[in-house]
């Protein structure tokens, strides 16, 4: 019996997403253990989506399919639609989360800023300033595209702040890390919390 609660208490949600620019089957958890099985054609991306996973201990699963050889932006965008939706969804009413984050990750010489308020307002204020336009052969004007179609579909007010740094690898790196920690943070449990955290009695 203490098992099967366990599990009823897992917060996760699956979709799966098919255009004529991608194909995209992507499944998130919440409670999860920071395991992720990311599957896309774009490295960089790749490797930010592992980071965003191992440091908030979600569980994420993506398989994409995108037309990259015109460029990698519709992979992006639409990751970022499905991996919100899955959030909004895991999420579900909303009872005793603590709503609110606001988190500084340190990566080497950069500093990143990242605060979520769960909100169902969706919005994003982005402030980055990049010594370079791409790592790699990944563009850094992704990863705001990818912010504010995560923001708009899970329906979080998002707010990232690159405070400073010199090396563009460390910047969006830090960036992610910290989206991992404070949707980790404002989506926990809080025990004292009885219903939604709103005023309205609802989010």
């Amino acid at each position: 019996m203490a098992e099967q609660e366990q599990k009823q208490q897992v917060r996760s949600a699956e979709v799966a997403r098919r255009t004529n620019e991608t194909d995209i089957k992507l499944s998130f958890a919440i409670d999860g253990t920071g395991i992720s099985e990311i599957d896309t054609d774009v490295p960089f991306f790749n490797h930010m989506l592992d980071l965003f996973t191992k440091h908030g201990q979600f569980d994420l699963n993506v398989k994409a399919i995108g037309d990259v050889e015109i460029d990698d932006h519709h992979t992006v965008e639409d990751i970022g639609i499905c991996l919100g939706q899955t959030v909004r969804e895991a999420l579900g009413d909303k009872k005793g989360i603590k709503r609110y984050a606001n988190v500084f990750i340190p990566m080497d010489e950069a500093l990143a800023q990242v605060i979520i308020d769960i909100s169902n307002r969706p919005h994003l204020e982005y402030r980055a300033q990049y010594p370079s336009q791409t790592v790699g052969s990944f563009t850094t004007e992704l990863v705001h595209e990818f912010l504010h179609k995560f923001a708009l579909e899970a329906r979080i007010t998002l707010h990232v702040i690159v405070h400073y740094g010199h090396n563009t690898h460390h910047m969006v790196e830090a960036v992610f890390k910290a989206l991992g920690r404070a949707l980790d943070e404002a989506t926990s449990i809080d025990p004292r919390v009885k219903g939604v955290p709103s005023t309205k009695g609802v989010l």
